[in-house]
């Protein structure tokens, strides 16, 4: 009987379907990685790609977004531009308004002596009860139409203008010498142009001491004085009221002047009112009265008119008296 040949489990054969399979495995795994850098690298390029175009759009909406902003920018300048022309123009639609209702109103307004006295009556002081009966020892003075004397304070405020001091200077002093001489004595008194520029300029804020001496001083400086002038009374009224105005005392402005070349009548009215409040009696602490001149040689008849409207209704409102003068 043959003997069966025993088989052998590891044999050549089947280590070298082992070494087969493993060889299989390692060049597939070789393969793997050579392929994997390569999709990689393509991954990495088409990133690369998309930021850079997404960065050229982020560009481009940034160049349209300050593009517009200056557009806006530019509309919100015009805008306000307009606003202030529109602005502009609707003040002087009113300030022509006002001049025309007010040449309308006073168009018979021009150099009439206006001798009625308008002035109410304030509570007098004790001084100013003594200078009242001083006063009556006097002839009456009908230069400039009985102005009553119950002021413990006098402001002037003179035009200065060359129609001025070419065509009525010496009328002028000769008005202002016969005011002074109405008023034996006052507390204090001040002298300044229609601008509001002091005859005595370190005086500004301060009363003049009523003195002979003084009152000799303001007639000789009166004589030469020349400050500038716009032919507008409205500042110097302003500074007159701004500076001295006191509820205690009882102040009187005279206004001497022949032209008023200011925007608007109403304008002057309402800041003159403004800065001259009413007490708690409804009547004002300053009173203003005021000389108007007559129109002289090149002078404009429509300064001169309108000069007259403002003074007659300035004077109506504060408690004073407004003459006018003719040639």
């Amino acid at each position: 009987m043959r003997r069966r040949r025993s088989v052998e489990v590891f044999s050549l054969s089947f280590l070298d379907c082992i070494c087969c399979g493993f060889g299989a495995i390692i060049l597939l795994l070789v393969l793997t990685e050579i392929g994997r850098p390569v999709v990689l690298e393509k991954s990495r390029k088409s990133l690369d790609g998309q930021v850079r175009y997404l960065t050229e759009k982020l560009y481009a909406i940034q160049g349209t977004t300050n593009e517009l902003t200056r557009e806006l920018e530019g509309s919100r300048a015009t805008l306000q531009q307009e606003r202030q022309k529109l602005a502009r123009l609707a003040g002087e639609l009113s300030a022509i308004q006002g001049q025309y209702n007010s040449s309308t109103q006073d168009a018979s307004v021009s150099n009439r002596v206006e001798g009625a006295l308008v002035a109410a009556y304030q509570k007098l002081s004790a001084e100013m009860q003594r200078l009242l009966q001083q006063r009556a020892k006097r002839p009456a003075t009908a230069a400039i139409g009985g102005i009553p004397i119950d002021s413990e304070y006098v402001i002037f405020v003179v035009d200065t203008s060359d129609s001025m001091t070419d065509n009525h200077w010496d009328a002028n002093l000769a008005i202002i010498d016969e005011i002074l001489s109405l008023y034996p004595h006052v507390l204090g008194m001040q002298i300044m142009n229609d601008q509001g520029t002091y005859m005595f300029e370190d005086s500004k804020g301060k009363w003049l001491a009523d003195s002979a001496d003084e009152r000799a001083e303001i007639r000789k400086r009166a004589k030469h004085w020349a400050a500038f002038s716009q032919s507008n009374p409205v500042p110097g009224i302003e500074e007159a009221i701004r500076s001295y105005w006191a509820a205690d005392k009882r102040i009187s402005v005279f206004v001497l002047g022949d032209e008023f070349t200011g925007k608007s009548i109403q304008a002057a009215l309402d800041s003159i009112s403004a800065l001259n409040k009413p007490g708690p009696d409804g009547r004002r602490p300053v009173r203003i009265h005021a000389i108007g001149f007559p129109e002289g040689p090149g002078m404009s008849p429509d300064t001169n008119i309108r000069f007259s409207a403002l003074m007659r209704l300035v004077c109506s409102q504060n408690n004073g008296t407004f003459i006018g003068l003719k040639n």
